[in-house]
């Protein structure tokens, strides 16, 4: 592909080294650098005047660091005369953060939005947001990734039987039907009171239960589902989620379920020391470089939507 370049930060270089090796183009040097006082600079190792630009960086642990390593990136890309500069964003850090929950609270996930817009950036590529509708807090091409299709397509291969597809709360319920959809498999939905354990909508009973989340941070989610699920008479259960977060605790709090396996994507890179004997991994590198490679020529990713 001529005309295209790919550059990594350092949010999460494995991931954008399989992102490379599927589009077939090697990462463009740059250099990261750090100032005494935390300060960032960047300088580009390599002309990009005319090139359409491909930045691959999550809005991980660090977020504040990542998010500034991106801002600077565009700003030098934009001023080296990129012809366009596409930003890959495998996680997007304070998506959380989308409407006004109470008085007088920030709506960062926009905020996140313009800064990106406003420092230039043509398209914006992710994987599975926390909401669809973050889609809209941009006035510019939005690519939105999933990676159902891929959590599916390893669950077939399981072969597992009696599958119950578990949504952790009432606003996972759209997400799980969609997996439970693919699997050929019928929805559960734990449900969560005040003051009251959590109980199960749904027949679990003798089910392998496979808790399908968009990410785990603090694992506190995982382990009411699971308490419910067990109570509720449910065989295996298995914890999915597309974002590895695992902040404050969350990889104890997990070890110490004996959920049968964690599956996860590395959008995020996750440290030696948060990961788990009981943990799968599976890349969206291939299904990233393959979002490349028809962005670049022009043509439709919805091919990457179409699994049945």
């Amino acid at each position: 592909m001529a005309g295209v370049k790919l550059f990594a930060l350092n949010g999460n270089v494995p991931l954008a080294q399989k992102i490379a090796q599927e589009v077939g183009l090697p990462l463009s040097p740059a250099s990261v650098r750090h100032f005494a006082d935390g300060e960032i600079a960047i300088d580009l190792d390599d002309s990009v005047r005319g090139a359409d630009v491909y930045v691959i960086q999550p809005v991980s642990d660090p977020v504040n660091e990542n998010l500034m390593e991106l801002l600077i990136m565009v700003d030098a890309l934009r001023r080296a005369s990129a012809h366009t500069i596409n930003v890959v964003v495998p996680y997007y850090g304070y998506a959380r953060a989308d409407r006004k929950a109470r008085s007088r609270e920030p709506i960062t996930a926009k905020l996140v939005a313009n800064l990106l817009t406003m420092d230039g950036i043509d398209r914006f590529i992710a994987v599975d947001l926390h909401a669809d509708q973050l889609q809209g807090f941009f006035d510019i091409p939005v690519d939105h990734l999933r990676a159902l299709p891929l959590f599916a397509e390893y669950f077939r291969k399981l072969n597992l039987p009696d599958v119950v597809v578990v949504a952790p709360d009432h606003s996972g319920t759209k997400h799980a039907r969609e997996l439970a959809e693919l699997l050929h498999a019928p929805i559960a939905i734990v449900d969560k009171r005040p003051e009251a354990d959590a109980g199960i909508i749904g027949d679990v009973a003798g089910q392998n239960a496979i808790i399908i989340d968009d990410l785990i941070d603090t694992g506190d989610r995982a382990a009411e589902a699971y308490t419910a699920l067990a109570a509720a008479g449910a065989k295996d259960i298995y914890a999915v989620a597309t974002h590895a977060i695992f902040s404050r605790g969350a990889s104890q709090r997990l070890a110490d379920l004996p959920l049968s396996q964690i599956v996860v994507t590395d959008t995020i890179d996750l440290p030696a020391e948060k990961r788990l004997p009981n943990m799968v991994t599976i890349s969206v590198g291939q299904m990233i470089g393959q979002a490349i490679k028809l962005i670049a020529t022009n043509q439709s990713i919805h091919p990457l939507f179409d699994f049945k």
